[in-house]
């Protein structure tokens, strides 16, 4: 097998690993902090929301500088020491004893992770480039699955060994990833003189600073859209199926849609990409994502709502592999890390303030506005997309 097929499936299989361990966190979060002693319901609410945002923040902050140091010092070290790192704050929060504890955890956890920054970089300079679609979209397949099995592996764990054991059986899903990547070859040298690189110069060896800000704008919208969204989505089934003795579990099966269609398509999408441009899948991806959602507005009954959600499962498969590779594509190699990290601060970001203005939104302007919202921000992205993303590719003779 090519190297870099065997550093793709390896990177995979740690990412599906590590995705399952993560995703455990947020069902059993409200749990945990009920189990330290915390009994009201507005506290308990209160609490999950700090301690699940905190770590949004922390990795907004700190991945440009990991995404520099793997630029450095090679994305392989990154990757392994961001694994090593989570498996033990996971152990660590299995010991916590107050909510203040599980906070600075959390807060440590992510300023120093950063496995994303290092390891989707490493796929997209390892990759060749008329195959770096396909493998970015195969990574994210692998992550999107993990994120779907995390939480019914997490539910059976908390009934069977009890919450603070789940945290110790995450931890060595981590430890694992971290020992499957001890055999991933990364054949690309490091390049020490990017360290020596300030942040202006970092963007002035950018071919167009214009689009590569712009993506940065693309994925924060992403993520703001979707998890804006997802608060408030068993609300939203309440409110078409009120007459349901069901609801949770129509409200779960709802909510899987999107990640079954994205776990379906985004390698297939990839490849697409390879053939036909990045920036066409863009544009196709965020043109549905906006239609999906201003539909979901519109939607009369759970099934309505849940055809509309693998609708727009769909349209994110394409959005951030797409995205990624075209960072991969418009970046020099000396400061890709870099610029790798900037995005993944977007994509925090924009996940921290879809998570805590979704509520707000929904409260002030109604549930159904919120869907019409993104959808309008979606939109928008897909003009600036059509002027200036594939405008620039046409230019640079990639369409």
């Amino acid at each position: 097998m090519e190297k870099w097929k065997r550093n793709l499936w390896i990177s995979c299989c740690a990412g599906f690993i590590v995705s399952i361990g993560m995703s455990q966190m947020a069902p059993m979060l409200p749990l945990y902090i009920a189990d330290m002693g915390i009994r009201s319901t507005g506290d308990i609410e209160k609490w999950s929301g700090i301690i699940f945002g905190c770590n949004f923040i922390s990795l907004a902050i700190f991945s440009p500088i990991w995404g520099r140091l793997s630029d450095r010092y090679g994305r392989k070290p990154m990757a392994l020491r961001a694994s090593l790192w989570l498996g033990f704050i996971m152990i660590g929060m299995g010991f916590a004893q107050s909510v203040y504890q599980l906070a600075a955890l959390r807060l440590a956890q992510g300023a120093m992770s950063g496995f994303q920054t290092a390891i989707i970089p490493l796929i997209a300079q390892e990759s060749p480039r008329e195959h770096s679609g396909w493998a970015l979209g195969m990574f994210f397949t692998s992550q999107v699955t993990g994120t779907l099995l995390g939480p019914l592996i997490g539910g059976f764990l908390y009934e069977t060994v009890g919450i603070r054991y789940d945290f110790f059986v995450i931890g060595a899903l981590c430890f694992l990833g971290f020992f499957l990547l001890f055999r991933i070859h990364e054949t690309i040298k490091p390049q020490p003189q990017a360290a020596a690189l300030t942040l202006r110069d970092t963007f002035l060896k950018l071919p167009s600073l214009q689009l590569i800000v712009g993506l940065f704008v693309t994925t924060f919208v992403m993520q703001f859209a979707v998890m804006s969204i997802e608060p408030i989505i068993t609300i939203y089934v309440g409110y078409l199926a009120a007459s349901s003795a069901h609801i949770a579990l129509i409200a779960g099966a709802v909510f899987s849609c999107t990640g079954i269609a994205s776990m379906l398509v985004a390698s297939r999408l990839g490849r697409l990409a390879d053939h036909i441009g990045s920036q066409k899948v863009l544009f196709a991806a965020l043109c549905l994502a906006g239609v999906a959602l201003a539909l979901q507005g519109f939607a009369v009954s759970p099934l309505q709502l849940g055809i509309y959600r693998f609708m727009l499962g769909l349209a994110i498969a394409g959005l951030l592999p797409s995205v990624n590779n075209l960072v991969r594509q418009y970046t020099p190699s000396i400061c890709l890390g870099r610029i790798y990290g900037f995005n993944q601060s977007a994509q925090f970001l924009g996940m921290f303030a879809g998570a805590f203005f979704g509520g707000h939104l929904a409260a002030a302007v109604g549930i159904r506005n919120v869907f019409f919202l993104t959808a309008f921000l979606f939109l928008i992205n897909a003009v600036w997309c059509l002027f200036v993303v594939c405008r620039y590719a046409q230019a640079a003779g990639e369409i």
